[in-house]
């Protein structure tokens, strides 16, 4: 019953949808880091709710830094992020506590926690967790930051609609950077919100595709078995509440294709060695290669959905049928994007941090 990731940088989360508060420790951050606290704020509004698109329920995440921050940097010491649950309606799930609701943990959770869990919400396995994840993700992304890493997030595609693939990268991670939906072509994403919209009318739910890049990243960084970039940043992302499938590069995209096309070729760009293409998504034998990240994560449509669907009672063991209320997302792509920068930064933090040593992050470290 372990919920603590990473090796340099350790990560610890803990809270339930409808407890008392969702929150996060991070130990082994290097001291001098600066901590934006407003920074933080406007990371947690990327991933709140907004619009007919979303939940009901608004919860303004009033977050306390609790230890390991003194006048604005990170002390070395653990820091611990607690975000209070102030919006919990508890009582929308009282009457169908021991339905099972399909696509949802429910079954699993009564599996493995004999019926002590805390079913309210989803309890540990709601979405809401992942507001503790963008609270510590945005000191990492600083960290990274300072070192020339910069991460970004589109919505490649949702409800069959698609959105440009990434051109200049710096210039379109740099626009991302405050989009509350976070796509690049202006037209696609009315067209996406408009989808939504009728979909929510419906009463049912969309998923879609995330892309992530990531530039800045040095050459060398990672190991060729079991901590390889891909499967650290995967069993990461998987994680995320809702991702089903994660890809790096053209991953099954070229899967029957030929290796004449799938190969970088080598060449140089002055002094430094690069690819030509970038089809490996800036990976090879579980290493950096010093081009861009890319990343892709399958995000599956809100099992939450306002239609009646074929379930079991938990306590009798009898077939039902479960009608939902309460407050849920016909989407949560747009809100995930978020959690994916900062899980991806949380992760490329701890591998640099291994790679190089804890103070590589340092104020002033070069």
């Amino acid at each position: 019953m372990k919920n603590t990731f990473g090796t340099s940088l350790s990560i610890s989360i803990f809270g339930e949808s409808h407890g008392e508060a969702v929150g996060l420790l991070l130990d082994g951050l290097a001291p001098g880091i600066p901590v934006d606290e407003d920074y933080i704020r406007a990371q947690l509004s990327l991933r709140r709710p907004a619009g007919r698109i979303s939940t009901a329920r608004q919860e303004p995440d009033p977050f306390r830094i609790l230890s390991g921050v003194y006048e604005g940097h990170t002390t070395g010491t653990p820091v611990c992020i607690m975000i209070p649950n102030t919006q919990t309606r508890s009582k929308d799930y009282a009457a169908t506590r021991f339905l099972a609701r399909p696509g949802h943990a429910d079954y699993t959770a009564w599996c493995k926690y004999h019926g002590f869990e805390d079913f309210r919400g989803g309890g540990h396995f709601s979405g809401r967790i992942t507001a503790a994840l963008v609270a510590g993700g945005a000191i990492a992304l600083t960290a990274l930051a300072q070192k020339g890493i910069r991460v970004g997030t589109h919505i490649r595609s949702c409800a069959g609609i698609r959105d440009r693939d990434f051109g200049d990268l710096a210039a379109d991670i740099e626009a991302l950077a405050h989009m509350p939906f976070a796509v690049l072509d202006a037209e696609a994403g009315a067209r996406m919100l408009t989808r939504l919209e009728q979909i929510a009318e419906e009463g049912d739910s969309a998923g879609g595709v995330l892309e992530t890049a990531v530039i800045g990243m040095p050459a060398g960084v990672g190991e060729p078995w079991f901590d390889t970039v891909e499967g650290l940043l995967s069993h990461a992302l998987f994680s995320i509440p809702a991702v089903k499938g994660v890809q790096f590069g053209e991953g099954f995209d070229m899967a029957d294709d030929l290796g004449s096309r799938f190969n970088d070729p080598f060449r140089l760009d002055g002094e430094r060695i690069v690819t030509a293409t970038n089809h490996n998504g800036g990976i090879n034998g579980g290493i950096t290669n010093g081009m861009p990240l890319l990343i892709r994560l399958a995000v599956k449509p809100t099992p939450s959905i306002y239609k009646t669907q074929d379930t079991v009672d938990l306590q009798t063991h009898e077939e039902a049928q479960l009608s939902i209320h309460g407050r849920h997302d016909p989407a949560i792509i747009h809100r995930a994007r978020v959690v994916a920068d900062s899980v991806t930064a949380l992760v490329l933090y701890d591998l640099l941090a291994g790679r190089y040593g804890t103070d590589h992050f340092c104020k002033g470290e070069a």
